[in-house]
């Protein structure tokens, strides 16, 4: 099995475009721009997955995170990254098609930088989330979840897609079908 510090991701530039290929532990490394995706997961009663990731996960380890995804694999479309994270991640098979909601551009000024596309998804399936991933899980109010903000670390990636969600909120309500 390989590990996944030697999984070849996409280099890209400012715009998106590929201008490359690295392996993760190397683009985690040089800072190197690559991509990866964002699924917010919420149950039948529409409360929100949330998780403590494990203490050897390559970024951010230890910290809680609402959202499950990863990297994007090269030559990978965000779309079926989605869908591959968010099966994995759950410990699901069978997810409807996580729904696309925006892209953004996450820098955190420190050599971190990743195209982050953003989804949402149903999950009505019993979870069983990969224990190399996931060291504590519960789907939570979001009220809850608003509240735990304050007092729990989460990983900032994370939390600056909810920021853009949470503006951004409106617009998709008026979308949904």
């Amino acid at each position: 099995m390989t590990s996944p510090a030697d999984e070849i991701l996409d280099i890209v530039d400012e715009n998106d475009q590929v201008v490359g290929q690295s392996p993760r532990g190397e683009a985690y490394a040089k800072g190197l721009r690559h991509r990866c995706v964002f699924i917010q997961a919420r149950d039948a009663e529409g409360r929100l997955f949330v998780h403590r990731r494990t203490s050897t996960k390559l970024v951010f380890p230890s910290l809680y995170d609402m959202w499950v995804g990863g990297v994007v694999g090269a030559g990978e479309s965000y779309d079926d990254a989605a869908l591959r994270e968010a099966e994995e991640e759950l410990g699901v098979c069978g997810l409807p098609s996580p729904r696309f909601l925006f892209k953004f551009l996450y820098d955190d000024g420190a050599g971190r930088t990743w195209w982050s596309a953003v989804y949402e998804v149903r999950c009505e399936l019993p979870v069983s989330p990969q224990v190399e991933e996931v060291a504590w899980h519960a789907f939570l109010p979001e009220a809850e979840v608003e509240r735990r903000l304050k007092e729990w670390e989460w990983v900032p990636d994370g939390l600056a897609a909810y920021e853009r969600l949470l503006s951004a909120r409106p617009a998709f309500e008026d979308e949904a079908p």
